[in-house]
C-alpha cells in the first residue's frame, strides 16, 4: 500500500517504470479523443467539481485512463470524499501512475498522471481516509469505467 511518503519519493528519486509506453503526436491525440478530453488529458486541465460523468458512479470495474486504456484504479478503493471529483484511495499497480510536483496557481501539489501515456488524471493529496490517507482526485474526462472486475 502506498504512503504520502512512497508518493513524495516518487516526485523526488523518480517514478516506478510503467509496464509499457505509449507516445502519440499531438495530432494523434486530438483525433482520439473529444476536446474536453484533450483539454484534461494533454493539456493539463481541470473539470468543474461535480460536473464529471463519474463522480457519483459506484459501480464495479476498472476505472482506465481514456488514452491508453491502461487500468488506474479499481471501483472497491473509490469513496465520497465530497470533493465534486472522483476519488482513490490508491491505484490498481504501483506503477500505474506517474507523479510529478505542480507548483501552478501558488499552489505546492503533486500531479498525478497515466505512467503510460503521460495523460494528466489529476492530484493526489495526503487526506484520504485510512488505511493510506490518501486521496486521488481524478478527473472524470481522463478515465472510463470497464465492466472487468479484477
Amino acid at each position: 500500500m502506498l504512503t504520502w511518503k512512497e508518493v513524495i519519493n516518487f516526485t523526488v528519486k523518480g517514478n516506478p517504470t510503467p509496464d509499457r509506453r505509449l507516445e502519440k503526436t499531438e495530432a494523434e491525440w486530438k483525433a482520439l479523443l473529444t476536446p474536453e478530453q484533450f483539454r484534461i488529458t494533454r493539456r493539463k486541465g481541470t473539470e468543474a467539481p461535480n460536473s464529471g460523468t463519474l463522480c457519483n458512479v459506484y459501480k464495479e470495474g476498472l476505472y482506465n485512463c481514456v488514452c491508453c486504456d491502461t487500468p488506474l484504479f479499481d471501483s472497491t478503493i473509490k469513496f465520497s470524499s465530497g470533493t465534486g471529483w472522483p476519488s482513490f484511495t490508491q491505484p490498481i499497480k504501483e506503477n500505474a501512475i506517474k507523479y510529478k510536483k505542480d507548483t501552478a496557481f501558488g499552489m505546492v501539489r503533486i500531479e498525478v498522471m497515466c505512467n503510460t501515456c503521460d495523460a494528466h488524471l489529476g492530484h493526489v493529496f495526503p487526506d484520504g481516509p485510512e488505511p493510506s490517507g490518501l486521496r486521488y482526485c481524478i478527473n472524470s474526462e481522463s478515465m472510463e469505467l470497464s465492466n472487468k472486475i479484477v
